[in-house]
This record gives structure tokens, C-alpha cells and sequence, in this order.
């Protein structure tokens, strides 16, 4: 295993720029819960477990139609965790790593979570493919503004899983606000603020001679973050402990979590 390291380490003496793609489960060394599978779904929201509400049915616009105290239940109890949460080392590995490079480092995540952001990246420099929990936009669709969710402090019956205080509201129509998040069955998402991070990343793309791309935590069941580094020119390391395989000769698999990972590939840099 320490031969992969430093051959990692020897890809970042090569790169002139990074692109950090990133899953669930660069959080999990946080703390946060990375939903593999029901179980640990329901695990980490057992009232919606007793009810046998699965993740596709409650991360999706209906249910906020449906039973919006429930949907903003679960979506403000994970806007108040990812506030409180502090992103580990391994963010600061990576910024430093970027900081190596010629062109700097670039992020791009599936993550709604905006831990990229409190560890100290530029927001310029992140693409958030599905969007940002700390954004809102109107639910019935009135306009087609989006707004930053700083003044909604959510009060929730964590045992519930229900949205007792106000609901966010939208500043034209006063109706409820929903996450500017891609959900499941999502025909209503704004896109145009990740299309415009999709700009700046394919912008920055080309000025990069020598990419890298570090992936953590990027399973194949929502594949997005995964697939990016696979077909984007240029060599790949891959840090995932149940889904490592990658494509022959495309660069080094480990598999591990991720702090750790980024710990020994950190020990290999002069």
C-alpha cells in the first residue's frame, strides 16, 4: 500500500492542476450520514424508517406538495447538521495539495452540503452538480429567483422528523420555499446557479495542461461524481473503501476512507 502512496504522490508532483470530485462519503469522517442503502437511511431518520418513507420518496418534490412539514422535517434537520458540522482534515489536505499546482484546484460535488465552502475553498472554484441546501427557490414556481437560506432557522421534532417553527417562505408569492436541490422526479429544480459553477469549471478546464483528479467517496449508485473523473483526460486517483474499481491504467485505487487516505498520500509530499 505504501508503493500507491507515493505514486500518488508522484501524480501531484506531475499535475499542474486538481479537480477534487467528491460523494457522500467524503462526509463520513465528519460525521455525517452517507444513506448507503435503506438501512442505514432509515438508521440515521428512524421516524421516516417506522413509516417505510424511503430516500427517493421523501428527497423529492411531492412530498413537499404531500406533507410539507414531514419533507422540510428531513430537510431542515440536515440543513441545521450540515451547519453545525465541522469538515475534517482531510479538506485542508486536499486545499493544500491544490496549492502545489500551477492552476490550483477546482471542486466538483453531488454533495448539497456546502462543507467545501466552510473548509475554506473559493465558492468560484465549486461546482455543485445537484444543487445547495443552503439555497432556496419558490415551490409553487412563481419566479424563477434563488436565495441563500440564512435567515431560515429550521425548528424541528428530531423524533418526528417534522418541521414544527415556520416554514422558509418565497419573498413574491409568501408560499412555501423548497431547497434549490435536484431531487428525485424533479421537473421544477433551477438549475441556472450550478450551471453557472458548470462554466466556470469547464472554463478552468481548459487552462490545465497536467489534471489530476482526486475522488473521494463516489459510489456508483448515484454516479455523477464518479463518472467525471473516468472520462475527463488526464489521471485519477480513487479513494473509496466498497467501490474501488477503476479503469485499467487510468491511476492508483485506493481503498480506504477518505481522512485516512489523504493522511498517508499528505505523508508522501516533501
Amino acid at each position: 500500500m505504501s508503493g500507491d502512496y507515493r505514486r500518488c504522490a508522484e501524480l501531484i508532483g506531475e499535475a499542474d492542476g486538481l479537480l477534487v470530485t467528491a460523494g457522500a462519503g467524503i462526509g463520513v469522517d465528519s460525521g455525517l450520514p452517507d444513506f448507503r442503502g435503506p438501512q442505514g437511511f432509515w438508521g440515521a431518520y428512524p421516524a421516516l424508517g417506522r413509516a417505510r418513507i424511503a430516500f427517493e420518496q421523501i428527497a423529492n418534490p411531492a412530498a413537499f406538495a404531500a406533507r410539507p412539514r414531514l419533507a422540510w422535517g428531513f430537510y431542515g434537520h440536515r440543513l441545521a447538521l450540515y451547519r453545525r458540522t465541522v469538515p475534517h482534515e482531510g479538506f485542508a489536505i486536499l486545499r493544500r495539495i491544490g496549492e502545489r499546482m500551477g492552476h490550483g484546484a477546482f471542486v466538483f460535488t453531488s454533495n448539497v452540503d456546502g462543507q467545501f465552502q466552510k473548509a475554506g475553498f473559493a465558492s468560484e472554484r465549486i461546482s455543485e452538480c445537484h444543487g445547495s441546501i443552503h439555497h432556496l427557490q419558490c415551490l409553487a414556481g412563481c419566479h424563477e429567483g434563488i436565495w441563500p437560506a440564512d435567515d431560515f432557522a429550521p425548528q424541528i421534532d428530531d423524533d418526528e422528523c417534522l418541521l414544527t417553527g415556520d416554514f422558509p417562505c418565497c419573498p413574491r408569492c409568501s408560499g412555501i420555499a423548497r431547497p434549490n436541490i435536484l431531487m428525485f422526479g424533479d421537473w421544477g429544480w433551477l438549475s441556472e446557479r450550478s450551471d453557472a459553477q458548470e462554466r466556470r469549471l469547464d472554463a478552468w478546464l481548459r487552462t490545465v495542461d497536467r489534471l489530476l483528479v482526486i475522488e473521494i467517496g463516489a459510489g456508483t449508485r448515484i454516479p455523477t461524481a464518479r463518472l467525471i473523473g473516468e472520462r475527463l483526460p488526464g489521471r485519477l486517483i480513487r479513494i473509496n473503501p466498497t467501490e474501488p474499481q477503476m479503469p485499467p491504467g487510468k491511476g492508483v485505487s485506493l481503498a480506504e476512507g477518505g481522512l485516512a487516505a489523504l493522511r498517508a498520500i499528505a505523508g508522501q509530499l516533501g
